[in-house]
């Protein structure tokens, strides 16, 4: 109950300051890290967890997940069918770009041996924009800008988990029990059912929809999407199906098969999923221990800082070379790639997984994911607020894109 009550401390605290947050580089998901970390054993020692602690992998697993079927959600298909090619460009060229530069650093730098500092780079991959709330929520910041971000963050965690079990299987002899649960056939099937799952439930639910006798009364609308991602979740880990895949998936199956159900469950679905990831950030704060970072070597903190200011930057620069974005709007992108949940859950599965170095491997993910959420969530609102002054003042960008509509003192100049 201790946890409970520094949640809710946490979480009032969180909330009257909010106001201050949406203006400034004060960061709530900064202030649940740092509440977390000040009740921890390195600290204060109020509550007591370990990355063994089943509730670790609980409430990053469900936070993940409720992050992923709200920004599901988020995507329109019609727009995605034309312009899918920068998405595209983010997960089959930057993500693996990423990926290899952080397994090279990691080998050369940090001193790993080859297959670890590739699952190091697996696992830290993906990217989080939840951590970077008002880039990808921000009404000023351009949509093909949020759209990019938002899809590459929703599809690339499921494009990391299979990578990164192969490579748990692959790391050493006493990771050979996992050989079989990572086989490429096993993993296929896992993603095969996510997707399944994530794509025929909402159909069939909002079949049932459809029937005479049947229907929502509107003060109870808001439930039936929170039902079906509730079914999904405990389906997904009833057979073994990936649950990233499915929810982002059925986030935006739903959106497209019944956008009203898809309207009245924002409010509910945002909120609850502000919770799960205020949860999961104290959590994570508590394994921020002193011991912690005391454990890494000072190659170790280099390589956290190329990983962000550095790595993934020039990864999807390189993968947005030739596209029509603006220079602001691709150093934007390059910039938010932020670590979050989907590498929360991922390191602790290589901290569990028992194979050599794991403790090394999961100590240098961790420090890396505290250092990105506190750079990437205390610059959010100034470079949203950034795209907003610059529409006002007319401010004109070399790399506009011919298609951006035009900004309000250019449709009076053309008066």
């Amino acid at each position: 109950m201790v946890l409970v009550a520094v949640f809710g401390v946490a979480l009032l605290i969180a909330v009257l300051l909010s106001g201050l947050a949406a203006r400034t580089v004060l960061s709530t998901s900064l202030l649940f890290l740092v509440g977390g970390a000040l009740v921890s054993d390195g600290f204060l020692g109020l509550i007591h967890i370990t990355p063994a602690s089943e509730i670790v992998s609980v409430t990053a697993d469900l936070a993940l997940v409720a992050v992923l079927f709200t920004d599901g959600q988020h995507v329109s298909f019609a727009k995605l069918r034309t312009n899918w090619r920068n998405p595209a460009r983010a997960l089959g060229l930057g993500m693996p770009l990423a990926f290899v530069f952080m397994a090279l650093v990691t080998h050369w730098l940090v001193g790993l041996d080859r297959t670890t500092s590739f699952l190091v780079g697996a696992v830290l991959a993906p990217t989080d924009p939840v951590f970077a709330s008002a880039i990808v929520g921000r009404k000023e910041v351009p949509a093909k800008l949020r759209e990019l971000l938002n899809i590459e963050s929703g599809i690339n965690d499921g494009l990391a988990l299979p990578v990164v079990l192969l490579l748990i299987a692959a790391a050493g002899p006493t990771a050979a029990g996992h050989t079989d649960e990572a086989s490429i056939g096993r993993i296929a099937l896992e993603l095969g059912l996510g997707l399944a799952f994530g794509v025929l439930l909402p159909l069939l639910v909002g079949g049932l929809v459809r029937f005479r006798l049947l229907g929502a009364e509107p003060k109870l609308q808001p439930l039936l999407p929170l039902a079906t991602g509730v079914i999904l979740y405990g389906l997904c880990h009833l057979t073994h199906a990936n649950p990233y895949l499915a929810a982002f998936s059925a986030g935006a199956v739903l959106a497209a098969v019944s956008p009203e159900a898809k309207d009245a469950f924002e409010p509910l679905g945002e909120a609850l999923a502000e919770l799960a990831k205020f949860a999961a950030l104290l959590v994570f704060g508590a394994l921020l221990t002193p011991t912690l970072f005391a454990d890494l070597s000072w190659r170790g903190y280099v390589a956290v800082v190329l990983a962000t200011v550095l790595i993934r930057p020039v990864s999807l620069l390189i993968s947005l070379t030739g596209t029509r974005f603006a220079r602001r709007e691709k150093l934007t992108a390059a910039w938010f790639g932020p670590k979050g949940f989907a590498s929360v859950v991922y390191g602790l599965l290589v901290l569990q997984s028992g194979i050599p170095h794991a403790e090394e491997a999961y100590t240098l993910i961790a420090v890396c994911i505290a250092f990105s959420i506190v750079a990437h969530s205390s610059t959010d609102v100034p470079i949203a607020r950034m795209f907003d002054v610059e529409d006002l003042v007319g401010i004109p960008d070399d790399e506009q894109d011919p298609a951006d509509p035009p900004t309000e003192v250019e449709r009076k100049a053309a008066v």
